[in-house]
């Protein structure tokens, strides 16, 4: 379902992958997903409430509450395991990461991520894995998103890179705890996904 793409360097360690996912073959599979986790809006550490839905597939799952953001192998509204990782989104991952040069990926957490307009994500560090040795793949379906890249710490002069529709970025080495994050959505519409944007994000997370 990928496609080969010539990878862009947006700084460095930081690639673009432009149409390298589809977004109808990556559907159903989400949706299977969703209907067995639902989507919810987490908690931040500060009590804020996250204007971005979120589950999760795989082994374990990113969760955020008062007590701070961690992976759990349970959901924490069923106590039941997330569900399992589907075939297609580690073979997307892998080829992604092969293709940017970082080499074989076998994630173990997938992140999925609904956008509605005026929902965003702060510049933050993706740190609560065991090892940062391996990239995130980062995968962009519906209408499109600013993505951008601060460096090393918050704040200042940033790099941006407007996202379509089966765009995917891969970040690792230097840049693997860059601060990033995604500027206030903007009204659009897609065929599919209509007024969304979805990001599934690949980690290895133990």
């Amino acid at each position: 379902m990928s496609l080969l793409t010539e990878p862009t360097c947006v700084v460095p360690g930081v690639w673009l992958l432009h149409g390298f996912a589809s977004s109808a073959a990556l559907w159903s599979e989400m949706e299977q997903i969703i209907a067995k986790a639902p989507l919810r809006h987490m908690q931040t550490q500060r009590g804020f409430t996250m204007s971005v839905a979120m589950t999760n597939c795989g082994s374990v799952g990113w969760t955020s509450d008062r007590r701070g953001y961690r992976y759990s192998p349970t959901d924490p509204i069923s106590d039941k395991p997330w569900p399992a990782m589907p075939a297609l989104f580690s073979t997307l991952a892998n080829d992604a990461s092969e293709q940017a040069g970082f080499g074989r990926f076998n994630p173990d957490a997938c992140l999925i991520n609904q956008y509605q307009p005026g929902a965003q994500m702060g510049a933050h560090q993706d740190r609560n894995e065991k090892s940062f040795d391996h990239p995130i793949v980062s995968v962009s379906l519906g209408i499109p998103a600013r993505f951008y890249i601060q460096g090393e710490t918050r704040g200042g002069q940033s790099q941006s890179v407007d996202l379509f529709d089966g765009d995917v970025i891969v970040f690792g080495g230097v840049a693997r705890q860059y601060y990033h994050g995604v500027r206030k959505l903007k009204s659009a519409s897609h065929p599919l996904f209509g007024s969304v944007r979805w990001n599934l994000t690949f980690r290895v997370a133990q």
